[in-house]
């Protein structure tokens, strides 16, 4: 094999390799003009040719990508020696699979220098890379296919993205699978599914549209240039044929034909499942058994059908035999015997059998026919196994499968069964499509109706039938044949389960099954073996359809239901009942990848469930509801438990299923209090607000009924109530409750009882949640002064509440204050539960987040690891404690410009919140949209984008829109528009976040003021002065009424009115303003935090344009020895204000003329953002452009010009 290489002159040359051949890249390109030749190469006279182009960037990649050679076939390869020509094209595939990197060079495609609008769903160089000649070309399907890595090129050299990044693209135009990109082996495909992908590609010589196929099937042939096309295809096919069957398959050969077979118009995906299958049978001719077993109506037989259709080229006769009784096996094998006979008319002991006659010799001559020497590749299958006989099996009908197999251990066999006692062969479990739009996709075939995967109610009805081809079939056939929409259907389903299935059209390709039907026979069987099975499935009704296990039945109350305490009196009782049902296909072993506190669940099909409460329940169990009910709400964990969060995850389906039934009033109300306040306590811990309120409700009317409304069990629930509506943002509604709840427990308790003093802190809490900061420290002294009297200054609730009202000190500013208190609180919790309890660490975790407020960064890097260890033993690593202190130390990290410590923590707390609270939990919604602004920091802002959009997307779900955190997000969003140069998005989503916290939270709360001074920096950047020094009037009166004329927000306006008046070119107000905010935050934050610093650059920033270059200078290093002394010396490099300031030294040195000092500081700052927001943001850009501006004057003038745009001076 030859390769190319650069010599060290520079100069591209060829070498030549036997063995040991070292990494290289390859080229794939289709061929244009003046290609270089090996002949060129030799007489080094190829350089001025336009081929030469293509072999230089590929050189050039090559090396960027750390590869010393590469391979191009126009001058690798000594196309004048026919046998080298042989040799490498019989190579060629094994090449280009061995290479490190494929680069595909789109001499067709260019990438527009001004990109479409924003919104287009399309890439702007798409519609280009679609209509390449690449991938019309024979030669490059291998080209594709081969390596694992393929990256494209455009015309000008622009990365287009890869093999992977481009999947879904690059199916769309070829067809060929995802499955045969990704690397999976080529046998798994058939021959016809080949040379499909083959079908409309072109070659410029006839006879390579059968030599451009070797690699793909894995053949090797001569190669006779004359022969043409059609010679060339025809010994192909034989060298294929010879490959897939063997010499001697010719005297067996039967058509392929499933004609006695309910044919499948339209299969889909399966693709996992016939992959399988066809590793399981590929051999050397032996015996080879595969068991598809599954549920009824799951698409067993369609998935055989399929695999015989996919694969009939590798077998010489397939034939299909029904083997639901034994009187249709014996009608098969006939069929199978005439089959054999008309090709075959002497064959063997066939030929003298009486079809229509004895059926016991037709099935033994067949069995002969298939044991004869070299007659090995035939695939016999067996479907509807569904009734096998088993010592368990007592049943006449039953059939024994091994008196029907050939004798000899060869050939290959497919059953099809529900059964679970079939244990001949490699067991294939079919199960309910997985993918969405594989189930819309019958849905849309069955139903002759287009557009489906934008049809919500389509998708619902997809969603509903969870993936089982025979509902989905049913379905579409009935909404063929009626004037229904989806969700007229879905509401039929629903609503008149049992009526529908029974009035739906016949379904061809299921014979005589049909949803209603299909598990009647699999429930008989079960009856028959164990009562308590059948029992339990219709006690399943009552429940959710998925993950029930032993302990949660065993958790209730069964009154007079003997049997459920027969079923669960223990582990083997309950596992031989869920055995029976698993053993007919009707349950399965729940795969949840949930950490599991107690025993593996069982689930079983939404459909089958459906059927559960429509046919086994026709008469509504009012006692089994109760027992459903009361198992699920017994079972809640409470906050002390063994990582509650586990449970509450697991139960959380099944309480849905129980608020379902309480809603429609399907369970006696009598003494359902407890069961309904518990289910709100775990709908409420798991964010399920709506549900939480329902439930609480339902609660509340139960106590107020049976205990009257002033009863403490009443008014627990109203302060539950309260609670419930400060976390939905609902303030007046909390603040309504918790006053009825605090008069009551006066009235019943005391003015000093704990339960009214801890309603008192509750509503503490809420009045700093409004703002009302006055009346919360009232509060909380209130409380603080009646737990010191009832419990001693050292109880654990004293320090609680001493702890809270830390927090508000903090926020308002009293940071010396919040200190002590945390001291306090602290120091008592670890006298009374020791420094490593987790309420120790609580205060400890509260200290940090103060410290990191106050820019004492080292010490809150500190406390946090005290937390985070501490957590990690107390909890383990996946608590949510933990979590959020892994949240907290990310936000740290993020603020010290550690930015990939600070995404690791992120990420960690992230998949830890989806794995303990699920995707749509608001805590994993506050660690999505922190990682949004993580990613807004690194300018990746395409996703950053996507991790508002998700967070915004979950809290509207979860709060509503007009919930405060939502409102957060929207206002980040907007953030994030601005900083896209979305200027009209920013604005509209500015005043979506505006008008709803001051609907919220009124026009002077400080969160209020925030988007104000949000909305005063976009009106800048818009060049509305007026309107921004307007806005930021109006936060800086009111962070000054709110705040103080001292604190630190009032401050951050100060600023940011100051470099108002800088662009406005008010300079002296300007200098006013930051010379204000200068000494307030060194008097507030001291000298060296980081919001002092950013004050000092911004005035450094007017010193230099005012011509103080002196003064600027001081203040640019005052800051930068500030930000190495804050953050450290290591972090400053991927901090972005330090990197401004290091770039403004630059821009400060160039206009000295220091051009050796601006480099320096050029460079350090290109390094640095390069590191943070890579090579091709616009300010990398940029500093590369001032660094070769440096060395061409006139550039330096107009690239001054510029500088403003990029936020620099």
């Amino acid at each position: 094999m030859r390769l190319l290489v650069y010599n060290n002159d520079g100069v591209i040359s060829l070498m030549q390799f036997f063995d040991d051949i070292p990494p290289y890249a390859i080229l794939s390109h289709t061929w244009g003009p003046q290609e270089v030749t090996f002949g060129d190469m030799m007489n080094r006279n190829g350089t001025s040719k336009i081929g030469f182009d293509k072999i230089r960037f590929c050189g050039e990649q090559a090396r960027r990508d750390g590869l010393q050679h590469f391979w191009v076939d126009t001058c690798c390869i000594d196309k004048t020696s026919s046998a080298e020509l042989a040799e490498a094209i019989n190579s060629m595939f094994r090449w280009y699979r061995g290479a490190a990197k494929c680069y595909v060079f789109l001499s067709d495609v260019l990438r527009p220098t001004v990109d479409r609008e924003e919104r287009s769903p399309q890439l702007p160089w798409e519609p280009a890379f679609r209509a390449s000649k690449w991938f019309t070309r024979g030669w490059t399907l291998q080209e594709l296919i081969a390596p694992a890595s393929v990256e494209f090129f455009s015309k000008d050299r622009e990365r287009l993205g890869d093999k992977k990044s481009l999947e879904r693209l690059i199916c769309e135009i070829t067809g060929i699978p995802s499955k045969a990109l990704r690397g999976s082996p080529l046998a798994d495909f058939s021959v016809t599914e080949r040379m499909l992908w083959a079908e409309t590609r072109q070659t410029t010589r006839e006879e390579d549209m059968a030599y451009s196929l070797l690699g793909i099937f894995e053949v090797y042939m001569s190669l006779i240039y004359s022969e043409g096309k059609a010679n060339a295809v025809g010994r192909l096919q034989e060298a294929i044929d010879r490959k897939e069957k063997g010499i001697k398959y010719e005297n067996f050969s039967i058509p392929f034909s499933l004609y006695a077979v309910s044919d499948i118009e339209y299969f889909v995906a399966r693709e996992d499942e016939l992959r399988e299958v066809h590793k399981s049978l590929s051999g050397d001719g032996s015996r080879r058994t595969v068991i598809l077993h599954g549920l009824g109506g799951i698409g067993k037989t369609q998935l055989a059908v399929a695999y015989a259709k996919r694969h009939k080229d590798n077998y010489s006769a397939i034939f299909w035999l029904n083997i639901k009784d034994e009187d249709s096996l014996k009608q098969s094998f006939a069929t199978v015997a005439r089959q054999i006979l008309r090709e075959y008319p002497s064959a063997g002991r066939l030929s003298s059998v009486d079809i229509k006659g004895d059926l016991d010799e037709v099935i033994d001559a067949v069995k002969a026919w298939l044991s004869l020497p070299y007659n090995t590749r035939w695939l016999v299958i067996y479907d509807n196994y569904d009734n096998p006989k088993s010592a368990k099996n007592t049943d006449l009908a039953a059939v024994d499968i091994r008196q029907f197999l050939p004798e000899s251990y060869q050939g290959s066999v497919i059953i099809t069964t529900r059964s679970s006692e079939v244990k001949i062969g490699h067991r294939t479990q079919v199960t309910k499509l997985e993918n969405i739009q594989d189930s819309l996709k019958i849905l849309s075939n069955t139903s002759n109706r287009e557009g489906l995967e934008n049809d919500l109610d389509a998708i619902k009805l997809a969603k509903k039938l969870d993936g089982l081809p025979l509902a989905l079939a049913t379905a579409g056939a009935y909404l063929d044949q009626a004037a229904t929409s989806f969700s007229a259907y879905l509401r039929l389903y629903e609503e008149s389960w049992a009526k529908l299935q029974i009035t739906s059209p016949e379904l061809s390709s299921y014979d005589d099954r049909t949803l209603y039907s299909t598990w009647q026979i699999s429930f008989e069987h079960v009856e028959r073996r164990n009562v308590l099975s059948a029992q339990l499935l219709r006690l399943w009704a009552y429940f959710d359809n998925e993950d029930l296990w032993l302990e949660l039945l065993q958790h209730s109350v069964f009154e007079d239901l003997d049997w459920i305490r027969e079923l669960v009196k223990d582990e083997l009782s309950f596992q031989g009942a869920m055995r029976v049902l698993s053993d007919y296909g009707l349950v399965e072993v729940d795969k949840s990848s949930l950490e599991l506190l107690e025993s593996r669940g069982y689930s079983i099909h939404g459909c089958v469930h459906s059927w559960t409460i429509h046919v086994l329940n026709q008469e509504w169990d009012f006692s089994l509801a109760r027992v459903a009910l009361k198992s699920v709400a017994s079972h809640v964990p409470g906050k002390q438990a063994n990582r509650p969060w586990l449970t509450q995850r697991r139960l959380l389906q099944h309480a849905a299923r129980c608020s379902y039934i309480v809603l429609n009033s399907l369970v006696p109300v009598d003494g359902m209090a407890e069961t309904y306040f518990d289910l709100g306590y775990l709908f409420n811990d798991q964010s399920k607000f709506v549900e939480a309120e329902q439930m609480y409700q339902q609660a509340l009317q139960g106590y107020e009924k049976a205990w009257g409304s002033e009863h403490t069990l009443t008014l627990d629930t109203v302060n539950n109530l309260a609670n419930l509506y400060a976390d939905q943002g609902k303030l007046v509604e909390a603040e309504q409750m918790y006053q009825r709840a605090l008069q009551g427990y006066e009235k019943a308790w005391g003015l000093e009882h704990t339960s009214t003093l801890n309603t008192v802190n509750n509503l503490a809490v809420l009045y700093q949640t409004q703002g009302k900061l006055v009346e919360a420290e009232q509060m909380y002294q209130r409380a603080l002064q009646g737990k010191e009297k009832a419990w001693g200054p050292k109880h654990t609730s004293t320090l609680d509440t001493i702890n809270n009202l830390a927090v508000l000190y903090k926020t308002q500013g009293k940071l010396v204050e919040a200190e002590q208190m945390y001291q306090r609180a602290l120091q008592g919790y670890e006298k009374a539960w020791g420094p490593e309890h987790t309420s120790t660490l609580d205060t400890v975790n509260n200290l940090a987040i103060l410290y990191q407020t106050q820019g004492k960064l080292a010490e809150a890097e500190q406390m946090y690891q005290r937390a985070l260890q501490g957590y990690e033993k107390a909890w383990g690593p996946e608590h949510t404690s933990t979590l959020d202190t892994v949240n907290n130390l990310a936000i740290l990290y993020q603020t010290q410009g550690k930015l990939a410590e600070a995404e690791q923590m992120y990420q960690r707390a992230l998949q830890g919140y989806e794995k303990a609270w699920g995707p749509e939990h608001t805590s994993t919604l506050d660690t999505v949209n922190n990682l949004a602004t993580l990613y807004k920091t690194q300018g990746k802002l395409v996703e950053a984008e996507q991790m508002y959009q998700r967070a915004l997307q979950g809290y509207e779900k979860a709060w509503g829109p007009e919930h405060t955190s939502t409102l957060n997000t929207v206002n980040n969003l907007a953030a994030l528009y601005q900083t896209q140069g979305k200027l009209i998005e920013a604005e509209q989503m500015y005043q979506r976040a505006l008008q709803g916290k001051e609907k919220a939270w009124g026009p002077e709360h400080t969160s209020t003021l925030n988007t104000v001074n949000n909305l005063g920096l976009l009106y800048k950047t818009q060049g509305k002065l007026a309107e921004a020094e307007q806005m930021y009037q109006r936060a800086l009166q009111g962070y000054e009424k709110t705040w103080g004329l001292e604190h630190t927000s009032t401050f951050s306006t100060v600023n940011n009115l100051g470099v108002l008046y800088k662009t406005q070119g008010k300079l002296a107000e300007a200098e006013q303003m930051y010379q204000r905010a200068l000494q307030g935050y060194e008097k507030t934050w001291g000298l060296e935090h980081t919001s002092t610093l950013d004050t000092v650059n911004n005035l450094a920033n007017l010193y230099a344009n005012q011509g103080k270059l002196v003064e600027a200078e001081q203040m640019y290093q005052r800051a930068l020895q500030g930000y190495e002394k804050a953050l450290g010396v290591e972090n400053i490099t991927t901090y972005i204000p330090a990197l401004n300031i290091i770039w403004n030294l630059g821009l400060l040195f160039e206009e000295e003329n220091n051009l050796v000092k601006a480099r320096i500081m050029y460079s350090k700052a290109l390094v640095g953002y390069e590191k943070v927001v890579g090579p091709n943001h616009p300010k990398s850009h940029s500093l590369r452009e001032s660094i070769r501006a440096l060395d061409t004057p006139p550039i330096r003038k107009e690239r001054h010009k510029l500088l403003g745009k990029l936020g620099l001076r």
